[in-house]
């Protein structure tokens, strides 16, 4: 199966410390967003990696599953979107290899859905998703702030009790691409790293005791050329600490 780690999202009830963290300190553009039932989301994108998708409630029986998550959790990452050219073929592997998908929405041609539970997905929900037709294309936000310079979205490092059983699901299911000479390998962390096209790597880290299974340990962002102030890795980590992130800030080589 061919997927594309697309974006991660972010769940939050406060956009105003997203738009500062990723577009006006990590220099993310505007890609496409828009209202959905119950809930806004916009996505921005990055000089590499994955998008970042920020979702706020808006209210409504349909902003239940995202006001709970808020009341339990607060801010912090909410799901890993994977795009597929045939959801159906994705679900007949995905329950080949033991998961059922939960929230299946076929109906609708151009944005065709569905779920793995964190119990079943190491901790995060992961979206899959069949897309067809343009994505919305609204202005971006007025209280986006002007992109700072550009980083690379290099790494998500997502921790797991059963290394084995998650690096099937992320490669072979999932279409990760095993990286043996990876950063993970190298900096003696243990883990195991998967890429897919654009520069999109996710760490899996073997870790003991984890809620559910699993949970996000960092995300790492790298500037593309310079190097970043100290004040605005004093400003990244407080917006990141808000946003339920550990957040880890590269210059460039």
């Amino acid at each position: 199966m061919t997927a594309i780690l697309d974006h991660f999202a972010i769940a939050t009830p406060a956009l105003t410390d997203g738009w500062d963290l990723f577009g006006g300190i990590l220099g993310g553009t505007w890609a496409f967003g828009d209202d959905s039932p119950g809930f806004w989301w916009g996505e921005l994108e990055f000089a590499a990696g994955p998008k970042v998708e920020l979702l706020t409630p808006t209210g409504g029986p349909d902003a239940a599953f995202l006001e709970r998550f808020l009341a339990a959790h607060g801010a912090g990452p909410h799901h890993l979107t994977f795009l597929v050219p045939d959801i159906g073929e994705a679900l007949a592997r995905i329950r080949a290899f033991g998961i059922e998908p939960v929230g299946v929405s076929l109906a609708n041609p151009d944005w065709r859905e569905a779920f793995l539970h964190p119990r079943a997905a190491h901790g995060i929900v992961i979206q899959i998703a069949e897309q067809h037709g343009p994505p919305p294309a609204p202005p971006p936000p007025r209280e986006l702030t002007e992109p700072g310079p550009p980083a690379r979205f290099g790494l998500i490092e997502h921790h797991v009790s059963d290394l084995e059983r998650a690096v099937q699901l992320f490669g072979d299911v999932l279409g990760g691409q095993h990286d043996v000479a990876g950063a993970g390998a190298a900096s003696g962390t243990g883990g195991t790293d998967l890429t897919w096209p654009g520069g999109k790597r996710i760490r899996l880290v073997r870790q003991d005791g984890l809620p559910l299974g699993g949970a996000l340990h960092h995300v790492r962002f790298t500037r593309t050329s310079g190097a970043f102030s100290a004040q605005e890795r004093d400003r990244a980590h407080l917006l990141a600490k808000r946003l339920g992130l550990t957040l880890e800030l590269a210059d460039s080589a």
